[in-house]
């Protein structure tokens, strides 16, 4: 039996799209024979919403995956300051690189899963000093969001060493995976790759995230994080534009460092009772929320650096027979176009709620697309077919090294 090692920076009972995806990755993965474990921090994202811990490690076991937590700076706020936010992702992969340098933790595999781009480190340093196979799982272009979000100013000297590692780490991967085909282009153009690359793309768990029994209310949907790459703002002014008409409400599910910042326009624009945030949800409310919903929202910022992205939310929308309508370009219009479940519209209040407004107009329309998300994702997308996948890969790199 193969042993592998998954590192990642969030995995439940954090909420976010990447917690969701390991754990359904892991989880598939032991059921295809594979002796899983899951290297984590103790709870932590969003920051603030989880009370601290100093303990040093945790062990258990949930759904056949040894899942251990391993202690790092938890921050305190919801939008942590650039030290603090640091040292939360840089205290955790070194401590994950002592922790594997135990002779009591040896895998066959390494996956090591970013953002954030630290976790590489111990897989770069076991790849370089043990005969363990390293898988580099890269979900977005770290670095160039940073860059864009203001989080980090390009041609600084922490652009540069991060651009260095991620070189290195690029150069030395024995297999590299991305999420969609635009992210793994633009690796391509700034990097030497020597490795295999292979689409892993975030996928949903169709099993999971399916259509429900519940009636429809009026209201449309926002599920995910809320944060600094969602134009979210825009849906709440664009709501406040239509309730003339539609008595309409917005639901926000999830939290992030935006919140506040979300919170207080909502306030000023007197728009309380038409923009609901529900903060996090246990998961299994989840897929009743988005089935009782006309419309889920998916608004990415029109920014260059995020046009690979396809998020996440988007699958699960679609996966509960909803329509979706997305904000951006590249890789969500792509999935808008290619699937027949979504409408992308401008970053504009204006252009938000004229696309809105032709989708609550037409519920035909809207079963459609709906019935035609569910079908596009059971096919392309679900992660257990993902998930044989990646074991198939597993054994190929193992295999070619023995």
């Amino acid at each position: 039996m193969k042993r592998v090692c998954i590192v990642s920076q969030h995995f439940p009972p954090e909420k976010s799209g990447n917690a969701s995806r390991i754990y359904d990755t892991a989880v598939h993965l032991a059921r295809l024979g594979i002796d899983v474990t899951v290297l984590a921090p103790h709870p932590t994202f969003p920051t603030g919403s989880f009370p601290r811990t100093w303990r040093r490690v945790r062990e258990g076991e949930i759904d056949g995956v040894r899942v251990v937590r391993l202690w790092t700076w938890q921050p305190g706020s919801g939008d942590p300051g650039f030290a603090s936010r640091m040292a939360y992702y840089l205290i955790f992969p070194l401590h994950v690189l002592l922790w594997l340098c135990s002779p009591r933790n040896r895998f066959d595999v390494v996956i090591t899963s970013a953002p954030p781009l630290f976790t590489g480190i111990p897989g770069y340093v076991l790849r370089r000093t043990t005969r363990v196979k390293w898988i580099l799982d890269i979900r977005d272009l770290w670095i160039d969001a940073s860059i864009s979000l203001g989080f980090l100013r390009e041609g600084s000297i922490q652009e540069k060493v991060s651009r260095k590692f991620e070189g290195m780490c690029l150069a030395r991967a024995d297999l590299v995976g991305v999420t969609t085909k635009e992210l793994g282009r633009r690796i391509l153009s700034r990097y030497r790759v020597t490795a295999p690359m292979e689409l892993m793309p975030n996928g949903v768990n169709t099993d999971f995230f399916r259509p429900t029994n519940s009636g429809k209310k009026q209201q449309i949907i926002y599920a995910g994080n809320v944060g600094h790459a969602q134009d979210l703002d825009k849906v709440a002014l664009a709501v406040k534009s239509m309730n003339g008409t539609y008595n309409l409400k917005l639901l926000i599910v999830g939290d992030g460092d935006t919140r506040e910042h979300l919170e207080r326009l909502v306030k000023a624009e007197n728009l309380t009772d038409s923009v609901i945030f529900t903060g996090i949800l246990p998961r299994e409310e989840i897929p009743g929320l988005l089935s009782e919903s006309l419309v889920g929202v998916a608004p990415l910022k029109r920014l260059e650096t995020l046009e690979y992205a396809a998020p996440t939310k988007a699958y699960e929308y679609m996966a509960c027979g909803i329509p979706f309508i997305g904000c951006g370009n590249g890789e969500i219009a792509h999935l808008a176009k290619e699937s027949g479940a979504g409408v992308i519209a401008e970053n504009t209040p204006e252009a938000i709620a004229a696309t809105l407004s032709s989708l609550l107009d037409d519920p035909e329309r809207r079963e459609e697309m709906g019935r035609r998300g569910r079908e596009y994702v059971a096919e392309h997308y679900d992660r257990r077919a993902i998930a044989l996948k990646l074991k198939q890969q597993i054994e190929r790199i193992t295999w070619t090294g023995a």
